[in-house]
Order: structure tokens, then sequence, then C-alpha cells
């Protein structure tokens, strides 16, 4: 009995246009092998929801099997020559199977003769599949390109807006509950000094549904909201941003708001406290990363977070992996051995925190103070071009134009003065905290978010190394002096 390999190969667009799916085809390839005395040793198919790189991996899991059992294969069966192959370059591929291997290549609805007319024949019908596939890649982009002129999305609306039909267009419109939910948002972050952890929490407090699938607002969404410049009337294509004809949820005020607040954080997607080069190997001296595992339990999944050196996996090296559990409990060790029960001693490590961070916040201040002469001199240019219009020097037209000017650069400099406050608020506070904190440790370190977290052990360590399972901190002063406990015999005038 002779044996074949054979390939199956449609899209959703060619089924809909040409009839013919998978199954059809295997059909014909299996009645084929039958008729002539044969089966099918194995069928590779590509379906018409297979991605690029799960395509090319078929094709060339088949043009290896193809090669390795060619003394044991009678032919490459495949419906027709635009089944096998979408370009030339795997058409060679497969001519080389029957010049090199011996291995007849059949197309079973267009029959051709292993002859030269055969060939050119075959060679034509993949040239012009080659052909629709090039032309057809350049009229989608072609007509991507003219809906992002028209002011259209290509693809799915972003949250807050819904696709929808008419008279045969794919056009946008404003879905009136998750817009809903997107003004407010933007209004909570902008106008009512929360951070991002305090705005998910916020969110979610207040009752508002994400999706029905997913009712709870997810901390990356939110970030992603307040970045879409879709909400002011933009719409992106290949990483640029261009006018819309969507109606804008959010005014340019708002946005403008969002983004000063919003400075240049990254969205942390795997918030790993103690990753991200806090910690180095003791071992060899390289990054300690982490790795967060899901392990399915009888109460349902659950995540862990380890940590171990980048190179934990070269010979001789430990291989030792510290839970993110093991490690909390050290620092929360660490921050007991701080706790100061004399009050006086307390009000004086206050005192030495307090000089500490106005200190550090001098290049802070700094800025303030040219960002106010800067106002100043602007509020200072609106009075004297008011008062060259008021004495005609200048037309209406002039005016309106300098003053649109100077107006909307004072709003910029106000706009960096309120970051420039939060910023500075948020660590004089978190100077003040992260000293509290050493003094009600459990309290407070549990309920930290990320950010904070990683704030504090950086305020509070200098530098860290992990030693097998232990963390070797070495810590900043004054805090070095809480850590290593309080000797008033050593005390002198303001030292301790």
């Amino acid at each position: 009995m002779k044996r074949f390999v054979a390939l199956a190969r449609v899209s959703s667009r060619e089924q809909e246009r040409e009839g013919f799916s998978l199954e059809i085809q295997e059909d014909a390839l299996r009645r084929y092998a039958g008729q002539h005395g044969g089966e099918i040793a194995r069928l590779f198919k590509i379906a018409e929801t297979a991605s690029k790189a799960d395509e090319r991996k078929t094709f060339r899991e088949l043009i290896a099997y193809a090669k390795k059992h060619c003394a044991e294969l009678d032919g490459l069966l495949v419906y027709k020559v635009d089944r096998a192959a979408r370009n030339l370059f795997d058409f060679v591929e497969i001519e080389r199977l029957e010049s090199e291997y011996a291995l007849p290549f059949i197309c079973v609805s267009q029959p051709t003769e292993n002859n030269p007319a055969g060939r050119m024949m075959r060679r034509t019908l993949a040239n012009m599949a080659s052909f629709y596939t090039e032309q057809q890649s350049v009229d989608v982009r072609e007509g991507l390109a003219r809906r992002v002129k028209e002011g259209w999305f290509v693809g799915l609306a972003p949250y807050g807006y819904r696709n929808i039909r008419k008279d045969g267009r794919g056009l946008v419109e404003v879905d009136p509950l998750p817009a809903a939910n997107v003004r407010r948002i933007f209004h909570l972050y902008a106008y009512e000094n929360l951070t991002l952890d305090g705005l998910v929490e916020r969110v979610n407090g207040e009752g508002m549904v994400f999706r029905p699938s997913q009712p709870q607002f997810p901390r990356s969404s939110i970030h992603n909201i307040l970045r879409d410049r879709a909400y002011i009337g933009e719409i992106s294509h290949k990483g640029e941003w261009y006018p819309g004809r969507h109606e804008p949820l959010i005014d340019r005020a708002t946005w403008d708001r969002v983004q000063a607040l919003l400075g240049g954080q990254n969205y942390r997607n795997h918030a790993l406290t103690y990753a991200g080069e806090f910690m180095t190997c003791a071992h060899c001296g390289h990054p300690i990363s982490g790795e967060c595992k899901t392990k399915m339990t009888k109460a349902g999944p659950r995540s862990y977070v380890y940590y171990r050196c980048a190179r934990y996996t070269k010979p001789g090296h430990p291989r030792i992996r510290v839970q993110e559990a093991d490690l909390d409990r050290q620092v929360l060790a660490l921050f007991d051995r701080m706790r100061v029960e004399d009050e006086s001693v307390r009000d004086w490590f206050r005192a030495v925190l307090a000089s500490q961070t106005r200190d550090a916040q001098a290049e802070s201040l700094a800025q303030r103070s040219e960002l106010q002469r800067q106002e100043t001199l602007l509020v200072q240019q609106q009075d004297r071009l008011l008062n060259l219009r008021l004495a005609d020097d200048i037309d209406q037209a002039t005016f309106a134009r300098k003053s649109t000017e100077l107006r909307d650069r004072l709003a910029s400099i106000k706009l960096q003065l309120d970051a420039l406050d939060r910023s500075h608020d948020e660590t004089a506070e978190l100077a003040s905290k992260v000293f509290e904190l050493s003094q009600t440790l459990r309290q407070q370190w549990l309920t930290a978010d990320y950010n904070a977290k990683r704030r504090i052990l950086e305020i509070v360590c200098l530098n860290c190394t992990l030693d097998g399972t232990t963390l070797c901190p070495s810590i900043r002063k004054p805090f070095d002096v809480l850590a290593e406990g309080l000797l008033s015999e050593n005390s002198r005038g303001d030292r301790i």
C-alpha cells in the first residue's frame, strides 16, 4: 500500500470566498489516496485561526517530516497549488523535496505531470498565489491608512466606546456607562489628590464596574486609561497619534493636568518588592531576581513569589530560592529592632529625620522658586499686553493670539507647580511615616503598596545582599543607630 504525507490549509476569508474548508480538503486528499491504492501516513493542518508563527511552525514540521521519511513515502498531497505555499520561498522548499528527495508533489484538484511543462504550470500557479497574498497585504494596509485618515479606529475601540455598524461601515460611538467611569477616573486623579493605588481603591470602593466578566478595575487598566490619548479625540496607528472623529470624553485641561501629575511614571506589571537590583548575591555579586509561580491547591490556584540569584543555575552556585514571605519576616525583625520606647529619643529622631528631609528637598525647593519666578514674569507680561491693547498700540487679533500664548504658558507653569507640590508633600509625608513605620511596623508594613515598600526600603537600606537565605542589609544613618540599639552612656550633646 502506498503512503502519502498531506497538507491542508485554509483561512477564514478564503473559506468564505471559495467555499471549501479543512474538512473538504481532508476528504479530497484521503479519497485521492484511496483511489490510488494508498493511505495518508500523516496529515498536517493549518487552520484559519493559526497565527503566522504557528503556520510557519507547521510548515517547517511538514518539510522536516518529508525529508526524514522520503524513502517511505510515495508523494506529498495538497488540494491546490496555493494550498501548499503562500510565497515563492516556501514553494522552492517543496520543489526541492521532489528534485532532491524524489518525493512527488501532487495537487489533487490541479493535476500536472512531472515534466518541464507541468512544472512550469505549477510555478505559474504558485506565482499567482504569491501575487495574491502580497496584493492582499497591500490592500489591507491601504484600507487601514484610509480609515485612519478618515479619523476612525482600525480595530477594537478603547474602553468607554463601542464599535457599531452603520450603512455597512464600522463606526464608533460612546458607550454611556463605561464612558462615565472614564470621566470619573480622570476627575478623581486630577482633582482629588489620589495616588494610583489610592485611585484603584477608590474606584472599586465606589462600585464602578469594569466589565461584566471582571467587575473590579485592575491597576494596569486604570493606568492605561489615564495614558490613552483616545479620550481627548485622537487615534493610535503604528505608534503615532492622529486626529479622530469620535467624541472626546476628557477635556484638554484635565488631560494635561493628569499627565503632569503622572509625570514619567512607568507602570510595573509585576511588583516584586525585593527585585529590580535591590539585592545582590553574596556568593557571586550578581543581582537577585524575582519570579512569581502559581500552584494548584485544594483551595484553588495560589501564587508564590520567590527570589534567587540571576546566575544560580551556573555550576558551583548554590541553588537557593527564598520566598518573599521569608524576606518579609526578616525585614519585620529588622524594623522591630528599631522600635524605641523612650518618647524623648523618638522626638530627637524625628528632628534629625526632618532635617535630612529638608536637605534632600533643596533641589525641589529651587525648582519651585524658579517656576514661581517664571509665573511672576508671565503675569507681568499679561499686564503689559493688556495695557498695550487698551492704548490701541496692538490690534485685537495680535492681542488675542499673544494672550492665548501667555495663558497656555501660565497654565503649564501652574501644572508643574501642582505636580511639584504633590511630590514635595508625598516625600515629606513619607519621611515622617518611615519613622512611624519603625515604631508601628506590623500595622503599616503589611498594608503598604509596592511603591511605598520600595521607597521605605531604599530610605532605610543603603544596599543589601542575600547570603543563602539570610537578608544582610547595610542600613543608612540614622536608622543604623536604631537598629544597633541606643546606648545612653555613649551620648554626647546632640549625638547618640
